[in-house]
Parts: structure tokens; C-alpha cells; sequence
């Protein structure tokens, strides 16, 4: 089964926009993007968001700033969208330029906008098991993992890749769901052997094709997060972390690269702006 995320993320999209159309025209949620610089990969995801933000009835702009801005300027920004009742989510789009840390720029959001859930707040929320903003991708994952299978209780997860974008909270919600989580990683030993017991897998190391065919079991559901760019017959293309060519036929479910995760992490930020919006405007708990 090829899990189809393009599909799953439009009837995401169209559930949100029935539930923002209910609202008055007056009040409805505010998502700002902020675009640093002129980094060819953020400026698409930047309009591919600004365009599905639309759709749904999501009030959204996008503030550019030069490259060379200062971290103290940036901040400022952040701290007056902080302040602006009609701005119910900031996302800052990563990555930011080297001049600027990161880790700061994060931890100045509000962490009630904080719509990418990568606010310090927000991560320990989510590893204590109370309500949280849940980071875009692994939250995507995880309802396209459910699609296939919707107990997950007692499964054997494997999670390649630590970062705290997807592999760490990804865990926290296999944990939830009652899922015998293994992270493994660049060091991690005969990781092969690993993935061979599991019933799920989770890639998002940017390495082409590193899954391969013989490392996972037939009854295995893989969630491909990888997107990497490679040169075939002298053409550009867009591959994951998976063989998906040698795995589509025979796996339970597999997501495919593009059309699988990436449509997802969009729409579940569409839906943690309109969560945020329910939050401050007090019609859901903090």
C-alpha cells in the first residue's frame, strides 16, 4: 500500500476549512511567517504554506528580512508579533543564517504561537504527556501512520535519525501510543539488524536510499521522511531515505518521496495555527 499524503493532507485541509469558515470573518486565526534571506528551498516551502494558509480561510503573511539582519532585530520582530492580538502563530523558517542563534530565536516565541512546537515549553510538554504544540512533521507522520494501522499498541517502532525536528518527538508520540520505540543513528551498530524486527520505520537521516530493501519485514509499515536531491541520467531528482522502488510492492504501507510527509507538515501546521487560535482566543484549554 502506497500511503498517500497528498490525499490525506487535502481532506486535513478541508476539515480545518469547514471548522475556520464557522468562525466570523472578523476573527479568524493569523499565521506569520517569517523568511530570512534568499534560500531557494525555504522560499518554496514559504509559498507553499502562504497558498494552503489561503485556502483554508488562515489570515497569512510573510516577512522578509535581508540576510544580514541582526539576532537582536529579529527578536524585536518576533517579540511584536508576540504582542499582536491578530497573530496567532510565528513560525521563523529554518534555517537561519549563521550569524544568528537559533536556539534564542526559538525561545523568544510565545510558546502559545509557537506553531513549529520547537519552543523548549512546548517539547516538554510533549515528553510529559500534556497537551502540546506538536512539531508539523512528526505530528504529519503520525496521522499517516494511523491511516494504515489505528492501534499501534504493543508495535516494534524504529526510528532512524535523533534530531529534534522529528526523530525525538516522534518517539514521544510512539510512546503514547503504546510503541516499543528504538531510536538508532550514526552510531548506532548493524542498524540493519534493528530495522529487520521492526513493524515500523521512520526515516529522516538525508541519506539517499539508505533503507534498503533486505533491512525491512513485509508486514512493516515505513514512513520516509528524507528529501534528497540526486543527479540520474544526468536529470535532477527528488529521492528519500528509502528504496521505495523495492519496497512499494511488498511492505504494508509505505509513503513516497514527494507526495508522502511533505504535504503533511503543512497541513498540520495549518491545523497547530488553528489550534493556537483556539488556545488564546479561549475556546480550548492551555
Amino acid at each position: 500500500m502506497i500511503i498517500d499524503g497528498k490525499k490525506i493532507a487535502e481532506e486535513l485541509r478541508y476539515n480545518l476549512k469547514q471548522s475556520i469558515e464557522k468562525l466570523p470573518d472578523s476573527h479568524r486565526p493569523g499565521l506569520s511567517v517569517i523568511l530570512i534571506g534568499e534560500h531557494p528551498a525555504s522560499q518554496i516551502y514559504v509559498k507553499n504554506k502562504e497558498k494552503f494558509a489561503k485556502e483554508v480561510g488562515i489570515n497569512s503573511q510573510v516577512i522578509k528580512f535581508a540576510e544580514d539582519i541582526s539576532e537582536e532585530e529579529l527578536k524585536r520582530e518576533i517579540i511584536k508579533l508576540n504582542n499582536d492580538p491578530k497573530v496567532h502563530g510565528i513560525l521563523v523558517q529554518l534555517p537561519l543564517p549563521g550569524h544568528i542563534n537559533q536556539k534564542d530565536i526559538i525561545e523568544t516565541i510565545d510558546p502559545n504561537k509557537d506553531v513549529d512546537g520547537f519552543h523548549p515549553i512546548n517539547v516538554g510538554n510533549l515528553s510529559s504527556g500534556n497537551d502540546a504544540m506538536i512539531p508539523c512533521t512528526p505530528l504529519g507522520c503520525y496521522y499517516l501512520i494511523k491511516k494504515v494501522i489505528s492501534n499501534l499498541s504493543g508495535l516494534n517502532a524504529v526510528i532512524i535519525g535523533r534530531s529534534n525536528i522529528n526523530g525525538k518527538p516522534m518517539t514521544q508520540l510512539l510512546l503514547k501510543e503504546n510503541c516499543t520505540v528504538t531510536i538508532v543513528h550514526s552510531k548506532t551498530k548493524k542498524i540493519e539488524e534493528i530495522c529487520q524486527k521492526a513493524d515500523l520505520i521512520v526515516a529522516a537521516v538525508g541519506n539517499p536510499k539508505m533503507v534498503k530493501s533486505n533491512w525491512v519485514k513485509d508486514s512493516a509499515i515505513v514512513i520516509d521522511v528524507g528529501i534528497n536531491r540526486i543527479v540520474v541520467d544526468n536529470k535532477n531528482k527528488i529521492v528519500g531515505d528509502v528504496d521505495f522502488e523495492n519496497l512499494k510492492d511488498r511492505v504494508k504501507g509505505i509513503t513516497p518521496v514527494p507526495g508522502g510527509v511533505g504535504p503533511m507538515t503543512i497541513a498540520c501546521l495549518l491545523e497547530n495555527t488553528l489550534k493556537a487560535f483556539n488556545r488564546i482566543s479561549g475556546s480550548a484549554p492551555h
